[in-house]
């Protein structure tokens, strides 16, 4: 009986050891995933900043005519096709050129050729 005993009190400190450790062990995972959290929110944040710096229009502006060769397309090159409708749409608002970033590059050769 006295060895049940002992037996009985030896498990029970074993399973609070156990416990305790288990306890600090996923203390220590939980900070890993807090710093790596910290990490990933940075860099989601410097992605943020750098697609917002490529997909500026003044940027893609100036790519399309220095690396590009693009430039702004001339009076009628630029056509509105209208589907018929039930209901018209209205127009849009006119744009001035430094609005309108629409280029076209008559240097380069058509998709085939």
């Amino acid at each position: 009986m006295k060895t049940a005993m002992i037996a009985a009190g030896l498990f029970l400190v074993f399973v609070f050891v156990w416990e305790r450790v288990d306890v600090v062990r996923l203390g220590y995972h939980i900070e890993r995933l807090k710093a790596q959290k910290v990490l990933l929110e940075r860099e989601r944040d410097q992605l943020q900043v750098k697609f917002s710096a490529l997909t500026a229009p003044e940027r893609i502006a100036k790519v399309a005519t220095d690396k590009l060769g693009m430039i702004p397309p001339q009076q009628g090159q630029v056509f509105m096709v209208r589907l018929p409708q039930e209901q018209p749409v209205p127009a849009p608002p006119a744009l001035s050129t430094e609005q309108v970033r629409i280029a076209r590059n008559t240097s380069i050769g058509r998709v085939g050729e």
